[in-house]
């Protein structure tokens, strides 16, 4: 079984790319614009099986389609509402829902395995897509819906974090964490690129490579050295958070 993910962020793409790898499905290529999946497809055999994100950096992924014939199934990622995306289903095309649940993908990879026969000796029928249909159905995109809430584990318990709750997002030995404003840290299967694509970004800043901060959580700014902003929180005291230099004018203008 081939596999490739086609995804705007490569953040994201590494995510997924770990969660199938837990489910024992490599993933040999990732790319991350329609213009590099063309020329992809282009010079290689077509994988059995695409994970594909609707939004790319140079356009609609759906545009790989109406150029080249794809002979592969199609799994989308999307982080559209659910109700917007019952066209997809109209057209047999299986979805999941950003952000990806471990258990979805494993029900879709599943879903797929049944339908589809290996070792691949025909080639699978090219995907018939309606691309009116779709096109109309993102002419008015709905708003895209932010994360309200993050589910952690704790030993055998699971516990729901609401994003009032949040203090910030961090960084530390290549895991992400939330802090809460009752001064407790939770680790996340994330990493704060992907954090960014999910959260309000009205409510959320990355002031920094290691801080996502709540504006509610600020409780006070104070010029710091080489052009810098130290911000002081509620609770978080475990090291200095700091608006990095090429950060500060864009901060400003968040905190208005």
């Amino acid at each position: 079984m081939t596999t490739i993910i086609i995804e705007d962020e490569k953040p994201a793409a590494r995510l997924l790319q770990r969660k199938l790898e837990k489910i024992n499905i490599p993933v040999g290529v990732m790319l991350h614009s329609v213009e590099e999946a063309l020329n992809w497809f282009s010079k290689n055999e077509h994988p059995d099986l695409i994970f594909l994100d609707i939004q790319l950096s140079d356009g609609l992924s759906f545009e790989i389609f109406e150029k080249i014939d794809i002979k592969s199934a199609v799994i989308f990622t999307t982080a559209y509402d659910e109700y917007a995306l019952k066209a997809f289903k109209l057209n047999s095309i299986d979805y999941l829902l950003k952000p990806i649940d471990e258990d979805d993908l494993e029900v879709a990879v599943l879903k797929f395995k049944d339908h589809f026969q290996f070792p691949k000796t025909t080639g699978h029928e090219s995907m018939q897509l309606d691309f009116e249909q779709i096109r109309k159905m993102l002419s008015n995109p709905f708003e895209k819906p932010f994360k309200k809430r993050f589910t952690v584990k704790i030993g055998q318990h699971l516990k729901v974090i609401s994003t009032d709750e949040i203090e910030c997002f961090f960084s530390e030995n290549k895991g992400t964490y939330i802090h809460t404003f009752d001064n407790r840290n939770y680790l996340i299967d994330s990493t704060l690129e992907v954090l960014e694509q999910e959260i309000d970004t009205v409510a959320f800043y990355r002031i920094s490579r290691k801080f996502i901060i709540s504006i509610k959580a600020i409780k006070e700014i104070v010029v710091y050295s080489n052009s810098r902003l130290k911000i002081n929180l509620p609770s978080y005291k475990e090291d200095e958070v700091i608006v990095s230099r090429e950060k500060v004018t864009d901060f400003k203008n968040w905190i208005g």
